[in-house]
Parts: structure tokens; C-alpha cells; sequence
């Protein structure tokens, strides 16, 4: 890609093309943030407080002002529930079911464990980029701007319609939640009542995801906290007389049933389970663009990654394999999409809590609603940020007076209606497919991720830059980039593994492989469209644009935040590190 492909503009980088110049202008974090995405609060704080909250005819009508022009009201403790939060769904909560069968408890440990070490690193890389450069549309534009503009183009498009399957997919498993109460009524009626109330959630914009999410994750993780704490009594013996788990139970299902299902097979078919219960985790990036001060915000909402993945990945799940056998009929057949086959269920309702179970169901409705809203969202937004770019339809770039990426947002809310397809005869086989289709879709993003952290990095040290010039280091740096890349690979040689030769012995076929694959040829279809569309490859290091939209920071103030940490003592560091 020719140099003129990305054209600086000094209003907005602060940085001259030499070496000399580049600490010039130190802005504080405020006014650049401002500046980079081309954000004017003015016209907003005029309007009427229900036309900024989208509830009038004259919300509708489009912002003025430059493209990206997104509402900048997501606060602190969005950004850092979303971070430690946001993603946790049905995923964890009921795939962990059919993940427990396969591999058995400790595959199901393994597989989540190497999957969080990967998160670990990629939402640092992450965090690393989206300070140094906060630009509406988060990793997809780092993939166009450090590998590959087609690159760029596959992994944007791949995001929206990972996040539009999602939707329906989400949509479905929540008609379902409530049917395990035996209602009497149609999932179809749950479904419609479920895709209004997500409509109703984006009505409200950037303030009403965040908002959703702030609640709806305090739930599940307070919902977490219990079940951890009611896992702990019963493994003791706690539980009610004549129960199941009223005399010692410890760590019997590691030794009977076993720690294992299926072998090295099984550990292999965890890994996808893993993958989509770790998705959109990567959404506190691309919800930084819409916070008030990323900057600030950020860094410590990307620090309670680690919390999220060891107390309420790691230890939930570590409680699942101790009171729930992995040969449990219960767990067979479940997929994403039955809540009654969730070992959180299951261990609730053998436990003999009454209203334990109903709870947790609830907490799991509660649950797949917000994923299916943080679909509507991510979506959105980046299939905005790819009309901006050109990778898309124009009209896709349709921001109104609320802050709402209009056109963006009614088109993932009209995958929503495929969740109706689960209702006929061969709803099953479509709800599969579509399965197949966003399973390993995260893997290509969070690979992406990572590899433009490390070419960003060689740039960076190319143009004659140092790692002090960088106001948030990803905690091992590159090499932490490296691991979780190198680790996405196996997972993927894994899976395709699995994909020849599925688990209970059946022979190879063409629809088992596909089912588990499918992923691979969309992604490899959208990369070569995206090379016909834009006739660019891949960017070699001098290529690379380091100053674009590059936030220039407050190096007096970033220098004394460091110097008070390093005058810590050595234990308030170590809890620095994590919070």
C-alpha cells in the first residue's frame, strides 16, 4: 500500500514525519480523545434529553459533523463491567454442559485454561492499540492499518456476521430458557418478546448497551459468586440431609467417572466450546471508542480480564467437575441451546436447593439476552467503521442526532428472525449450521489481534520510536502477542483435527467436517474479495503508518502515575498490576 493510502493530518496526530518533532505537542487526554475521533459534544448537549436518549422523531435525523461521530457517554464502570462481564453467556454457562461429556472435568479445565491464557494476552495487545490509537471500529481497522488492508476487509465483515448469527442463535437459546419451566407457551412468542426488548435496549444507543451490560453482568457475576460459594458447602458435604451431597463429596468425578472423556480426542473437541464462551470479550476495545475518557478508563478495565477468566471462568467451571459427572445422561445432546443440560442447572436441582435451579435459569436467560444485545452492538459498529473505510455500503455510515449507527444497527436486528427457523422440523440441522458458522469466527479476530500488535510493534521500532514512548504496555509485551497467536494455531489445527475425525469413532464426511469448519472458507472468501475490492496486500514495515490519529498524551502527567507506583511498596505494586 503507497504511503498517500493513509494521509496524516496534523490537526489530529500532534506529529511531524521526523524523529525530532514527535514530543512537540502533549495535549492532555481529554482534548485528543476528542480530536482523534472527531467527536463535537456541542451539538449533542444542545439537544433535548429524549432526543439524545433516541426517543423522538428528530433523534432519527442525521448528526452533523465528520463520519465516526459516535456518542462519547460510556463511563468507567461500564467499560470495566463489560470487561469482567460483558461476555459471559451461554457459552459458559450451558456449551460447558456438552464440553464437560466430551473432554470430561479435567479437559474441560485445560481447554478453558489455555483459551483464557490466549484472552490474557489478546486483550492486552488489545488495550495496548486502542490507547495508542482510538479509532471507531477497534481491531478490524488495526488489521487494514498493521497486515493487510484485505486482511482488514475479511476479519470487518467476518465481526458483523459472526455478531448477526449470533443474534438469532442467542434469541433462540432464550425462548428455550423459559421452556424449561414448562409454560405452556410457544417459544415463538418468547423469541418475539425477547428480539423487542433487545430493539427497545438499542433505542436508548451507546447509553442503553451500556447500561444493559453494567446490570446484567453485575447479575451473573453475583449469580457466579454463589454458586461458588453453595459448590464449596456441598463438596464439603453440606448439602440437605439425604441428598446427594449430604455426607464428604470432594473430588470423587476426577476419579469415578475420571478426569478425562475421550482422551487427547476429547480435550481437542473442548477447545470451539471454549473459544465462543471467551467471545466478545474483545467488545471493551471496541466500546472504548464510545467512553469518555478511553485513555484512563481502558487500561484498568483491561486488568479485570485476568479476574474474569480465573475466578469466574476457571473456579466455576473447576466446581462444575467436581459436583457434576461428565457420563451424566443430562449433559448429552445439548449443544448451546438447552438450558436444562447445563451443569449449573443440573448441579443446582441434584443439590436439592429449592429454587436453586430456577434461579440459575433465570441468570442464564438473563444472560443470552445480553450476548444477543452485545451481538446488536458490536456489529453495528463495526460494520459502521468498515462503511467509513469504503468496505462497505455508505449509507452504512448513518450516525443520528442520538449517536446511533442507524442503518447498521436495522441490519443486524433483521438476522433476528432466523431464531424462528429453530422452531420447524429441521430446526435443528439450521441452528447447527449456524453454529458452525460463528464457531471459530473469534479465533480469526483475536489472531488478528494479535499479529497486529506485533507488526505495530516492528513498525514502531522501525520509525525510530522506543517502548517509553508507549503509554500502556501489554503486560509480556510482544512475546505475549506471540503466545496467544501461536496457541490460536494449535487450537485451529486442533479443531481441524476433530473436524476429520469426530468424536465417537464415525468416519470422516463431508458435512461432520464442514459443521466444525466452516469458518475457515467464509473467512478465506471474504480475504479474496477484499483483495479484488481494494488491490492492496500485505504491508511491508516501512508501509506502515504509526501517526495517523495517534493520541499524543500528557507525558508529565503519565511519568508522576509512574513514579507513584514505583514508590509503592512491593505488595501495593503486585495489586496495582491486577486492578
Amino acid at each position: 500500500m503507497a504511503d498517500s493510502d493513509f494521509k496524516k493530518d496534523p490537526e489530529f496526530s500532534g506529529f511531524s514525519n521526523t524523529s525530532d518533532e514527535k514530543h512537540d505537542v502533549a495535549p492532555a487526554y481529554q482534548d485528543t480523545d476528542n480530536l482523534s475521533l472527531g467527536r463535537d459534544k456541542s451539538e449533542w448537549k444542545e439537544l433535548g434529553f429524549w432526543t439524545r436518549n433516541g426517543c423522538t422523531i428528530e433523534s432519527f435525523k442525521r448528526r452533523k459533523g465528520p463520519i465516526g461521530n459516535l456518542n462519547a457517554t460510556m463511563k468507567p464502570r461500564h467499560l470495566h463491567m463489560i470487561a469482567i462481564g460483558g461476555s459471559i453467556g451461554a457459552g459458559l454457562f450451558v456449551g460447558s454442559g456438552s464440553a464437560l461429556s466430551n473432554g470430561g472435568p479435567a479437559a474441560l479445565l485445560l481447554a478453558f485454561g489455555i483459551i483464557g491464557i490466549m484472552i490474557f494476552s489478546v486483550v492486552y495487545a488489545l488495550g495496548e492499540l486502542a490507547v495508542m490509537f482510538p479509532v471507531s471500529g477497534g481491531f478490524y481497522t488495526y488489521s487494514t492499518r498493521f497486515i493487510d488492508p484485505s486482511w482488514g476487509f475479511a476479519m470487518g465483515w467476518n465481526y458483523v456476521f459472526q455478531w448477526a448469527i449470533v443474534l438469532p442463535l442467542e434469541l433462540t437459546v432464550a425462548g428455550l430458557t423459559v421452556d424449561y419451566w414448562k409454560s405452556g407457551v410457544s417459544i415463538g412468542l418468547w423469541i418475539t418478546i425477547f428480539w423487542f426488548a433487545i430493539i427497545a435496549i438499542n433505542v436508548f444507543g451507546t447509553l442503553g448497551y451500556a447500561e444493559e451490560e453494567f446490570w446484567s453482568s453485575l447479575l451473573k457475576l453475583i449469580a457466579i459468586v454463589i454458586f461458588m460459594l453453595i459448590a464449596v458447602a456441598l463438596c464439603a458435604g453440606g448439602g440437605p440431609a439425604g441428598g446427594k451431597y449430604d455426607e464428604y463429596w470432594g473430588a470423587r468425578t476426577f476419579y469415578n467417572p475420571g478426569a478425562f472423556a475421550n482422551g487427547f480426542k476429547g480435550l481437542c473437541a473442548v477447545f470451539v466450546t471454549a473459544a465462543f464462551a471467551f467471545s466478545g470479550t474483545e467488545l471493551v476495545g471496541l466500546a472504548a471508542a464510545e467512553a469518555e475518557n478511553p485513555a484512563k478508563a481502558l487500561p484498568g478495565a483491561i486488568k479485570q480480564v485476568f479476574w474474569r477468566i480465573t475466578l469466574f471462568y476457571i473456579l466455576s467451571l473447576l466446581f462444575v467437575g467436581l459436583l457434576v459427572e461428565h457420563t451424566d445422561e443430562r449433559l448429552l445432546g445439548s449443544g448451546l441451546s438447552d438450558s436444562q443440560a447445563s451443569p449449573f442447572v443440573i448441579a443446582a436441582k441434584d443439590a436439592g436447593l429449592v429454587g436453586f435451579d430456577s434461579f440459575m435459569n433465570v441468570v442464564i436467560m438473563v444472560s443470552v439476552i445480553s450476548i444477543g444485545n452485545s451481538g446488536v452492538y458490536g456489529g453495528s459498529r463495526t460494520l459502521t467503521a468498515l462503511a467509513e473505510q469504503g468496505y462497505a455500503p455508505k449509507f452504512f455510515a448513518y450516525i443520528d442526532k442520538s449517536g446511533r449507527p442507524l442503518f447498521s444497527t436495522i441490519f443486524i436486528l433483521m438476522f433476528s428472525p432466523i431464531a424462528y427457523v429453530g422452531l420447524s422440523s429441521s430446526g435443528e440441522i439450521v441452528f447447527a449450521w449456524l453454529q458452525a458458522l460463528s464457531g471459530l469466527a473469534a479465533l480469526f479476530t483475536w489472531g488478528s489481534i494479535c499479529l497486529a500488535h506485533i507488526r505495530f510493534r516492528r513498525a514502531w521500532k522501525y520509525h525510530g520510536h522506543t517502548l517509553d514512548e508507549i503509554p500502556f504496555h501489554a503486560v509480556f509485551g510482544v512475546w505475549g502477542s506471540w503466545v496467544g497467536l501461536i496457541f490460536i494455531f494449535l487450537v485451529l489445527v486442533a479443531q481441524f483435527a476433530v473436524a476429520l475425525y469426530p468424536l465417537g469413532g464415525d468416519p470422516p464426511s463431508a458435512e461432520a467436517f464442514f459443521k466444525a469448519y466452516l469458518a475457515l472458507p467464509i473467512v478465506l472468501i471474504f480475504w479474496v474479495g477484499g483483495f479484488f475490492w481494494k488491490r492492496a496486500g500485505w504491508l511491508r514495515t516501512q508501509q506502515i503508518d504509526i501517526d495517523t490519529n495517534r493520541r499524543v498524551v500528557d507525558w508529565e502527567r503519565i511519568n508522576g502515575e509512574k513514579a507513584r507506583v514505583a514508590a509503592m511498596p512491593a505488595w501495593r505494586r503486585i495489586m496495582h498490576l491486577f486492578f
